[in-house]
C-alpha cells in the first residue's frame, strides 16, 4: 500500500500509512487523527447570522452554512462531531465513516471532533463493533490551568 509521489523538486516522498486511533485515545487540542466511527445520532444546529439579520454587502454571495452535531463512536467511547455543509449529508445515523485528519476543538471546555478543509469524511462498509455510549468524551469538562515556575 506504500505509494510514492514526486514533488516539484524532483524528489520522491513516500506517503505514510494512516495510523488509526480509538475514540478513548483522543486528547484536547490535538489534530491529525484518523479513526473509524459509527454515527449514533445527528441533529442540525440552527446557524445565526453574524450581523444581526441585516443584509451583508460582500463581493461573493454567502451561502448559508449548515452545521449538525453528531454523536459518533467506536467500541471504546463516543464524542460529538461537528459536521459542516456537505459533511451533514454524510453523517446519517448507523452510517460507518472514516474521519481522516480530524482535529479536536474545544467548545465551552469540552472536546468536539471536527474535520476541516484539510481532512476527509468517507463512508465505509458497516463496522462490526458495538458503540460504547457510556463513555462520552464530550461530557468531560476541561479547564485550562496556567502553571507558574
Amino acid at each position: 500500500m506504500e505509494t510514492a509521489t514526486a514533488s516539484g523538486s524532483g524528489t520522491v516522498t513516500a506517503k505514510r500509512k494512516p495510523v488509526f486511533v480509538k475514540v478513548d485515545q483522543l486528547q484536547p487540542n490535538t489534530s491529525g487523527h484518523t479513526l473509524t466511527v459509527k454515527v449514533v445520532s445527528s441533529k442540525p444546529v440552527k446557524v445565526t447570522n453574524k450581523n444581526g439579520g441585516r443584509p451583508s454587502f460582500s463581493s461573493r454571495p454567502l451561502q448559508p452554512s449548515r452545521i449538525a452535531e453528531c454523536l459518533v463512536g467506536d467500541e471504546t467511547g463516543t464524542i460529538l462531531f461537528t459536521a459542516r455543509n456537505d459533511q451533514v449529508d454524510t453523517m446519517k445515523p448507523d452510517t460507518t465513516v472514516i474521519l481522516r485528519n480530524a482535529k479536536i476543538d474545544m467548545f465551552k471546555g469540552t472536546m468536539r471532533l471536527a474535520v476541516d478543509k484539510w481532512g476527509r469524511v468517507e463512508v465505509t462498509e458497516p463496522a462490526n463493533f458495538q458503540v460504547k455510549e457510556e463513555n462520552n468524551l464530550s461530557l468531560v469538562e476541561y479547564e485550562l490551568v496556567n502553571v507558574e515556575e
